[in-house]
């Protein structure tokens, strides 16, 4: 039975109305992922207060830095900066250095941001709480997602602490877009997938406003739709799926209007993280050179490491997908190597699998198969999202 076939059967058996409208909202399985999602957060706050106290910028300190000091580490500030001033500040002390290049930050996140602000006064707990409400709508969603494409109830669960315990997973919990990406890609996923095309499109123009990868969910959703809408008597909700392009047009214009160039933001990105177009194999070895090459110290060297690792997980996921035929999945995570693989070198790539949302469904499935792989891949895992949550926190990250 394919994916589609088992979806149709579970909407053909569903409660009916009057029983719907009786059900909880959030189920034992949300409920359960929940409380995982909020164990993890106390735990990422935990090391975030040790990393102050181990790790303070200067040795010889007898206090911790703040702990908005903390927390509030490197793309935070451009989206701080954004919120708080605008693109295009009238005050030149606002928009400090040659290198500010904020015009490649798509203005969801500020926005919302500003929003919080206007109840939440302190700027870094504003940003603390928008990713943490974001990310559980992300995690109610992924778990969903799974319980649809896996066989087990507590497959949604496992798929969730995946996630949670990942590399990167501290940029989950702190001041950045990916909570509030996901918060609106994956319910979007989940109502494709539900054939619910309205409000799969709106939920899907919410993160075009947030990260350029939004699109990379479009051409997903575009292929999702020309493989179930024809079969199903859809195709008049076509045109829907144009409203995601929209906010990417509209920041275009915008910049446009007030620096003449449509695409300032790509300019904005290749002025600031040499993003300018390589072909695939050149940035690869730009990448293993700046690894391996003992041209960079030994920090910056693994972050390079483990750009070049995440790139090779990418790559096998894409590939186990085809082979699946989970085309529209593919074509989101392939899209998203695509972009992040054709730069100088790679940057992102290991923060954009939190963003692949098919890597950790799969690795549920697999990881289901007996506890030794559970435990394994757990104690791969998890030191390297201690080791990375410290190395962000301690101001460490980029080297």
């Amino acid at each position: 039975m394919t994916l589609l076939d088992r979806d149709v059967r579970a909407l053909r058996t569903t409660a009916p109305p009057s029983a719907r409208r009786t059900r909880p909202r959030l189920d034992a399985g949300d409920r359960d992922v929940l409380t995982l999602y909020l164990f993890t957060r106390v735990a990422v706050l935990l090391t975030a207060y040790c990393t102050a106290w181990l790790f303070p910028r200067d040795p010889g300190a007898h206090r911790p830095e703040p702990f908005a000091a903390v927390v509030g580490q490197w793309d935070w500030n451009h989206y701080l900066h954004i919120a708080r001033d605008g693109y295009f500040p009238d005050d030149p002390a606002a928009r400090p250095g040659e290198r500010d290049d904020r015009e490649a930050f798509f203005p969801g996140f500020p926005l919302v941001l500003r929003a919080v602000h206007l109840l939440v006064r302190d700027w870094t707990a504003a940003g603390l709480l928008v990713s943490l409400v974001a990310g559980a709508v992300a995690v109610l969603a992924l778990g969903r997602i799974a319980r649809l494409e896996l066989p087990r109830a507590a497959d949604g669960r496992r798929t969730v602490l995946l996630l949670l315990a990942s590399p990167c997973a501290v940029f989950l919990a702190v001041g950045y877009t990916e909570s509030l990406f996901l918060a609106l890609a994956l319910p979007a996923w989940l109502a494709a997938r539900r054939h619910d095309w309205r409000l799969a499109a709106l939920l899907a123009a919410g993160a075009t406003t947030v990260r350029v990868s939004g699109l990379f969910l479009l051409a997903a959703l575009a292929v999702h739709f020309a493989l179930t809408a024809p079969r199903r008597g859809e195709l008049r909700r076509l045109p829907w799926l144009a409203l995601p392009a929209l906010p990417p047009v509209l920041y275009s214009w915008y910049l446009y209007g007030h620096t003449g160039d449509v695409m300032a933001w790509k300019h904005a990105q290749e002025r600031g993280w040499y993003r300018q177009f390589h072909a695939p194999w050149e940035s690869w070895g730009t990448t293993w050179e700046a690894a391996f090459g003992h041209g960079y110290s030994a920090p910056y060297a693994l972050m390079w490491q483990a750009e070049l690792v995440a790139m090779l997980v990418g790559l096998v996921t894409v590939g186990l997908l085809a082979r699946a035929r989970r085309r529209p999945e593919a074509v989101y995570v392939a899209l998203s190597l695509w972009a992040l693989g054709t730069s100088y070198w790679y940057m992102s790539v290991p923060r954009a699998t939190l963003l692949w949302w098919p890597l950790w469904t799969g690795l549920a499935a697999w990881t289901s198969r007996g506890p030794r792989r559970t435990a394994a891949w757990l104690c791969l895992s998890v030191p390297l999202s201690v080791v990375l949550a410290v190395a962000f926190f301690s101001g460490r990250w980029a080297g």
